[in-house]
């Protein structure tokens, strides 16, 4: 069942986020609290989730920008994409991106957009396969430190 994240499955989250490209769980600090609070009650901030047997599996962050150009609509932002490792090859990373299409639409966004760190061709076509493409925009990304 594909879902937005309820505000007590952090834990289960954060799990799933060791089969992205984290190394360990985040202690449970103060500012970890702060910033998931912020998430949950960010009206344009979409933490979407894949559940099976109420286990998170996959999952998808959708984030909507305001913005002043395009007649005033604003744009998604797609970040966060995985899947548990055990589950991959069988869609269901897909239906979370198109919930946040679902979201995406509903909002009147005029494009969404992702960036991946991967060069494996499997995950491009993945991508390709989900309606995005890598020919109308150039990404640059600086990293902060």
């Amino acid at each position: 069942m594909v879902r937005e994240v309820f505000e007590n499955e952090l834990d289960e989250l954060l799990e799933l986020y060791l089969n992205l490209h984290e190394k360990s769980v985040p202690e449970k600090t103060t500012h970890l609290k702060n910033t998931w609070n912020t998430i949950i009650q960010d009206k344009n901030h979409h933490i979407i989730v894949n559940e099976i047997d109420n286990k998170i599996i996959s999952s998808c962050v959708c984030v909507i920008i305001p913005n002043l150009t395009r007649s005033i609509r604003p744009y998604a932002f797609i970040e966060n994409v995985v899947t548990h490792a055990d589950y991959r090859g069988k869609g269901y990373a897909t239906k979370c991106l198109n919930y946040a299409k679902e979201i995406a639409e509903k909002e009147n966004c005029y494009k969404m957009m992702l960036l991946t760190g991967s060069n494996n061709d499997a995950t491009l076509r993945f991508y390709s396969n989900a309606g995005y493409n890598s020919s109308d925009k150039t990404a640059f990304i600086q990293w902060i430190e």
